[in-house]
């Protein structure tokens, strides 16, 4: 029985960092990394095979495969996919990382709809989908991860609609957790706040080039995969978020909005 890890959104940033990480302490027998950029996934995966000491005798197979994953077109490509190596060999899949998603800087009214509309497809149908496609295929002491985000813990202005996609992340992955914990299945959400990745670029639409105050997502990434072993269901690395999550408890949700409408404004330059 082949024991499958998967890996989404792994061509760059945390991605590609748990994809580097996983391969050298995992015990399944393959790694599946997902994404829609062909070329910079290849890149990942040769890289990680490059790296691979000669020791080491439990290496997993890796598998890039390049797919649009947004909305219930990815779901269903997905499905297929699993389908599809399902004839080909019998599988369990050991852990599932979430990390395919994007955000986008700047109010509402001046982001593109078609883009906010987008982001809700790849940071919560499917991310739900993937979830519920890898259901049947978990076992006993497989593991999610979920990506959510700091956003998660409060509405916030010019970020309305990615931190109300990761409130929906977190808020389901606890529920998840609930579920299936019975089942001996741990579910798991990350809610990092600034790392180090191309997240401001795409976010500001290149008017930002790097993210403000970025955490190294070496050890972002190294504290959710000790976490996550441990079943611990809501995974904050630095102190300065776990103080930030904290403090949300006690600031009214539109205060919260309000404030970082008027205070923290983030450059952006939608056309």
């Amino acid at each position: 029985m082949r024991k499958i890890t998967i890996i989404t959104g792994a061509s760059s940033g945390m991605g590609a960092e748990f994809a580097r990480q996983i391969a050298t302490k995992t015990e399944s027998t393959e790694l599946w990394l997902f994404a829609r950029n062909k070329e910079k996934l290849e890149s990942v995966k040769e890289e990680i095979e490059s790296a691979k000491p000669d020791s080491y005798k439990a290496f997993p197979t890796i598998k890039a495969v390049p797919m649009n994953l947004s909305g219930k077109e990815g779901v269903s490509l997905f499905r297929t996919f699993l389908s599809t190596e399902k004839i080909s060999g019998g599988f369990e899949i050991d852990m599932i990382v979430n990390n395919a998603g994007f955000g986008t800087y700047g109010e509402f009214a001046t982001t593109p709809l078609e883009k906010e509309l987008e982001m809700i497809d790849l940071n919560c149908t499917s991310l739900t989908g993937l979830c519920g496609a890898v259901l049947p295929y978990l076992h006993k002491d497989s593991s999610i991860i979920n990506v959510a985000s700091l956003a998660a813990f409060l509405p916030l202005g010019n970020f309305a609609v990615y931190a109300a996609t990761k409130a929906y992340v977190l808020s389901f992955s606890v529920a998840l957790a609930a579920e299936l914990k019975d089942k001996g299945i741990k579910v798991s959400a990350l809610c990092p706040g600034s790392v180090s990745t191309d997240f401001a670029n795409v976010a500001s639409n290149g008017v930002r080039k790097e993210v403000l105050h970025g955490k190294d997502p070496v050890a972002v990434v190294a504290h959710c995969l000790k976490k996550a072993k441990r079943g611990k269901r809501i995974i904050l690395w630095a102190n300065k978020w776990k103080f930030t999550a904290f403090m949300s408890r006690f600031i009214g949700r539109y205060l919260g909005a309000r404030y970082t409408f008027k205070y923290n404004k983030r450059p952006s330059e939608w056309r």
